[in-house]
């Protein structure tokens, strides 16, 4: 880090959740970011125990202590923390699907006012799928079908998968053309992708299967880096990476 770069500091809602709790430790041990708010829903019983050096909190408004704030939490949970975002006039690193399109308007809103990356998935491979699978469909042509099959852990509450949307839109707007999409929630899943582009004498397959909640997790990092002290405006993790 250069010496003279402010470190970033962090806010993290869902801290006690699956991805929260492990960006707080991927964060506590990189020197750009200093973790200023752990957040936790109201109700929630770990409310005031010891994460780090800070206590779990409820309370929104410590968004103000913070640069950037990082959600992947539920779609019920968004909509309280993007208005404290934009009220704080904090950056946002969004990472939370099965949003309403109403929902996914207010993302859009708060974009107005504050910085937004949000992606349905922060993985740098996924995030290359999503610029080459076009591509490809174009290449292949009209002569060959594509379906999507996704799988996730048997928790997870949108099916199908904010990515597997994302793959099939961006494959619809190559194609032109719906692209059907298949889900299998069991066990516990970290997260598995496969486009499927079928001929009458041959089939591509194009899997990605995520072996750990790091690749998100450090990829959100990444963005939070990348999203401090950018103008307000919407972007994707395609802006990051580029």
């Amino acid at each position: 880090m250069n010496l003279n770069q402010k470190v970033i500091k962090l806010g993290i809602a869902g801290a006690c959740g699956r991805m929260g709790r492990r960006i707080f430790e991927l964060a506590s041990q990189d020197k750009e970011f200093e973790v200023a708010l752990a957040l936790e829903k109201k109700g929630t019983p770990a409310i005031g125990r010891d994460i780090g050096k800070l206590k779990i909190s409820s309370n929104q408004d410590g968004v103000f202590l913070v640069d950037v704030f990082i959600d992947f939490t539920t779609a019920d949970a968004v909509e309280a923390n993007l208005d404290y975002a934009a009220k704080y006039k904090k950056a946002l690193v969004l990472g939370t699907t099965g949003l309403t399109d109403g929902q996914a308007n207010k993302v859009f809103e708060v974009s107005r006012v504050v910085p937004v990356v949000f992606s349905p998935n922060f993985s740098i491979g996924v995030n290359t799928l999503f610029a080459i699978l076009p591509e490809i469909a174009v290449r292949l042509g009209p002569d060959y079908g594509i379906e999507i099959v996704e799988a996730h852990h048997k928790a997870k509450k949108d099916s199908p998968s904010g990515t597997a949307k994302k793959l099939a839109q961006v494959l619809n707007e190559a194609v032109k053309k719906d692209i059907p999409t298949h889900s299998i929630r069991l066990g516990d899943i970290i997260g598995d992708h496969t486009v499927i582009f079928c001929g009458n004498s041959e089939r591509i397959e194009i899997k990605h299967q995520a072996h750990s909640r790091d690749l998100f997790c450090l990829g959100a990092l990444k963005a939070a880096k990348w999203v401090f002290g950018k103008p307000a405006g919407l972007y994707s993790m395609q802006d990051v990476l580029k």
